[in-house]
Order: structure tokens, then sequence, then C-alpha cells
């Protein structure tokens, strides 16, 4: 996302200790995903600078998308707060802004990440939702600036994310400002994007959740049959937007995605909104970052 010249990165936090999920929350399986690839890749649909995961001293990752690059988080055991300041260092020679967030945000829309950012132009140093009756500091909007105040904050022993807004300038976003934007008062009226997983209860709800609805469209030599015109699917990824239209991706399919991105990744994330139409390989298109 770009506004003027404000580039904005993502900051994808996976090097919590899911104690209370009893494993690893970044490898759960999310629709023949993972939970950390899915919340890397949307965070990558939304941004236009880099991505970045930051990982606990030699934590084993999942795959990861294409271009996402891994930080390790340089101390163990000191919370997000240690885990944001590395992110921040990492992408700011390359960013001014940054949205920043956990791993296990399944329901994460693109619309909520670019609301955040939009936040940002304005004279303010972090961006805080204050959605469904809680601050969201794991879900938000900040300057790249930031990481050495919040590395100083971690060396005097301040922690909790929530300390962090006593010292810089905080633009709080509450319910009714986050949906005056459009695009997410349509595609996530109950915020679902700052629902995160914690419990093997809390995963299995998740987990039983139908996808969002996606419109797919199939093109060229595939279009005949069943697949004519546009119709309605429900999935979570491109694989399986293909297979509600019975289509493998593989070297002689691809899609394109909202009109413009070109891929062929069946882990894609999508969300509701999202428009796919499937075409012979040998079709053109913007690659997808």
């Amino acid at each position: 996302m770009r506004t003027g010249d404000v580039i904005a990165a993502g900051v994808v936090l996976a090097g919590g200790r899911s104690s209370r999920m009893g494993t690893p929350k970044a490898a759960l399986e999310w629709h023949g995903s993972t939970l950390l690839y899915r919340t890397a890749a949307l965070v990558g649909r939304a941004v236009d600078g880099p991505v970045v995961v930051v990982s606990a001293p030699g934590q084993d990752l999942p795959e990861l998308p294409a271009g996402v690059a891994v930080v390790e988080d340089p101390v163990e055991g000191l919370g997000p707060m240690q885990g944001i300041a590395a992110g921040l260092a990492a992408v700011a020679d390359h960013a001014t802004t940054a949205f920043v967030c956990s791993t296990d945000m399944p329901f994460l829309h693109t619309a909520f990440v670019r609301r955040l950012l939009c936040g940002l132009v304005a004279e303010a140093d972090m961006v805080l939702p204050v959605a469904r009756g809680f601050r969201q500091p794991l879900a938000a909007g900040y300057r790249t600036a930031l990481a050495g105040l919040i590395t100083d904050l971690v060396a005097e022993g301040d922690l909790r994310p929530g300390m962090l807004t006593e010292h810089c300038r905080v633009e709080r976003l509450e319910d009714a400002e986050l949906l005056a934007d459009p695009a997410l008062a349509r595609y996530d009226p109950d915020l679902d994007s700052v629902a995160n997983i914690n419990t093997p209860e809390d995963y299995a709800r998740a987990r039983e959740r139908p996808p969002a609805e996606i419109t797919v469209r199939c093109d060229g030599a595939l279009t005949g049959g069943a697949r004519r015109g546009e119709r309605s699917v429900r999935a979570a990824t491109l694989a399986e937007a293909a297979g509600g239209v019975e289509l493998v991706l593989d070297r002689h399919v691809v899609a394109v995605l909202n009109g413009d991105q070109l891929t062929g990744d069946g882990q894609l994330p999508l969300v509701a909104g999202d428009s796919v139409a499937f075409r012979p390989s040998d079709a053109g298109g913007r690659p997808v970052k």
C-alpha cells in the first residue's frame, strides 16, 4: 500500500510460546496451508513493501510465501514487544510504516490492514484499533521509526505492548470508525479480522466456519459446461477456488486475482470480495508479488 511517498511493510509475529494451544500456532493447518502462511500472505497482499516474519531464536517455521523474510528475535522470552521492535527495525530501511500482527488471525481481511495503515498518513506514530471492546496492539499500524523507542522500553522492563501508547502519538479507532471504511464494512462487518486463536477449542470452532464466498470465472479454453459464466464458491485458498470449478492448479492453469495479479500459488489466501479468473497458463497478466 502506498499513500504519496509512504511505503508500508508487514510484520508477522510467530515466536509466541503457544502455551494454551499446546502446539506451535504458526504451523496449525488451515485449508491445506498453515496459519502462518495465510497471515503472512494476506499481509503481503495489503502492503507494497517487504513482509517479515519474526521468529523465536532457533524456531522451526513452516513454509512461507515467496519473498517473505525471517527475522530472529534476539532474546527469547521477552514477549511481543521485543518481536515488534525486531520486525520494525528489519523493515525500517525500506518502509516508513508497517502493519504488525500475530500469526493466529485466520479471518484477517486485507481491507482491515489497509484501513489501519491509512490512519498513519496523519500525525500519528501508531494506529491502535479498539475493536470488539478490546485494544488490539497485535493488529495495529506502526511507524517503523518506533523500533528504537520500543527497544528502549523493553530494556527498561516495559514488556507490555499497551505501555507503548503512553510514549507516542496514538490514533485510536473504535468499531464505528473502523467500519466507516466502506470496504471493511461490506466484507468484515463483525471485525472478525481481530479474532485470534489461543486454545484447541478456539481452533476447532474457527476451523468449522465456512470459508468466504469468492467469485470465480473461467476464461479461454477452460470455458464450457459447468464452468460457463461467473459463479460463487466458498474458498479459503486459490486451490479451493479451483476445486470449486473442478480445476487443478498445475502448469497448464493460472489465476488472475482481482483483475490484475497473475498467480499459480494454490496456498494463496482468499477473502470475501475477491474475484478469481482461471485461464490457460499461456495468457498474460501482471505477476503477484
